[in-house]
């Protein structure tokens, strides 16, 4: 059901940019949310698998409004402060991993006094099905009278910012972001050292859409592997320590409030000092190391299980930070690949956009990527857990993510030529 809903994110996502930028974010932005509306009034009266598949296909092709979030939070931020801007995303993921599914699982037990509705019947998990209608009806009313139209619009660039560039310091800051790395301090230093701080080169419309399509790869492979994990996990604490619906929950809550903690204090302050790139690199050894740890597991339970629990924790803190920095990161780095539009600073003509360079386009396709990924991971991952063994799987999985890692070097220390 998951791969399903993924792989249609996987068709749609690439239309649903382009049209954003074509017709505006906040208009797209309402239909995909008439879309979600219309999927979870079929999810409350489905009483078969084929209608609930049905609202969640529904769903799946009407899901924009988290590539839709990171475009306007794209058009109306700086280079400089981007990626803080963009970690609020993944909190508020973080944030709701944590809440939704107890709540849920609180709504689906106390059902409705009456399971039937006019002409309609409705499903025995109708209650937290109204739920999500009712806040989506009220996140699609916000929107109408809240959100701003950001599609063409020009981020205001702090005061300190236009200091910097006045004093010839704004480009290598800017481009450091751009190419994920500390180019900036590089050219602060070459500056002081010189008297003066020439401009860093930029990256030309080739070299971007190079370099975007690196990372439309690294996220794909990386989600393939990473949600493989996330959707064995269980898999492994019930066949193994005979846990709970209740004690999974805690595990996959607590991997949620660390992210969410991570990303607050940690990720958001600093990546704009270590770069896009190193982060990511950062989130794929820690993801290889929990992966080492999980493979420990299921042979270290026969000796000792206090043990092999103590290794289940120490991967699930692995898998925090990961969850905390890749997404985030990548994400972060092809967005400051983008076209900024708006008014070139040396002719004082505006500049033109190229098609493929677009937010909307460029971040959909990016996002199409991952969701290949999330649709085909889980389904190979439970492939081989069931076929090999949690340790074998699992120890694959740990040498995919090294090569992975050591693959993400090159955007680490990227320059432009």
């Amino acid at each position: 059901m998951g791969s399903v809903f993924s792989a249609l994110q996987w068709l749609v996502s690439p239309h649903i940019g382009s049209l954003s930028d074509k017709y505006g974010r906040k208009r797209i932005l309402l239909i995909t949310m008439i879309g979600n509306i219309l999927s979870a009034l079929v999810w409350i009266q489905s009483s078969s698998f084929a209608s609930y598949m049905l609202s969640r296909v529904i769903g799946g092709l009407s899901e924009g409004n988290v590539q839709l979030a990171i475009a306007i939070l794209s058009d109306i931020t700086t280079a400089a402060n981007r990626s803080k801007a963009l970690a609020h995303v993944g909190i508020a993921f973080a944030i709701c991993f944590c809440i939704g599914p107890p709540i849920g699982a609180y709504f689906a037990s106390r059902p409705l006094p009456s399971m039937t509705l006019g002409s309609f019947e409705l499903n025995v998990y109708a209650t937290p099905a109204l739920l999500t209608l009712v806040l989506l009806v009220l996140e699609t009313v916000f929107l109408i009278v809240a959100l701003p139209e950001t599609r063409g619009k020009r981020a205001q660039v702090p005061a300190s910012e236009k200091k910097a560039e006045a004093n010839g310091h704004t480009n290598g800051h800017a481009n450091g972001h751009a190419n994920g790395n500390g180019v900036a301090k590089k050219a602060e230093t070459n500056g002081k050292a010189s008297g003066s701080a020439p401009p860093a080169p930029k990256y030309t419309v080739e070299q971007r859409l190079n370099l975007l399509g690196i990372l439309r790869n690294l996220h794909f492979l990386f989600l393939g592997i990473f949600s493989g994990v996330e959707f064995t996990l269980t898999f492994l604490t019930f066949d193994l320590f005979d846990w709970d619906n209740k004690q999974n929950g805690a595990l996959i809550g607590s991997i949620g409030i660390v992210s969410a903690l991570l990303q607050g204090g940690y990720v958001r302050r600093a990546m704009s000092k270590t770069g896009e790139g190193k982060m990511a690199r950062r989130g794929a050894s820690a993801c290889a190391l929990g992966l080492v740890l999980l493979a420990l597991v299921p042979p270290s339970i026969a000796r000792q299980r206090t043990l092999a629990v103590a290794l289940l924790r120490a991967a699930a803190v692995c898998m925090a930070f990961t969850s905390a920095t890749v997404v985030n990161a990548l994400t972060a780095y092809a967005s400051l690949q983008c076209d900024d539009g708006g008014v070139d600073a040396d002719t004082g003509k505006v500049r033109e956009e190229h098609p493929e360079l677009a937010k909307g386009k460029a971040l959909g396709r990016f996002r199409s990527s991952g969701q290949l990924g999330r649709a085909i991971g889980p389904l190979l991952a439970c492939a081989s857990y069931w076929t090999f063994g949690p340790a074998i799987t699992y120890a694959i999985s740990a040498g995919a993510m090294m090569v992975l890692s050591s693959t993400m070097k090159k955007i680490a220390s990227r320059r432009p030529t």
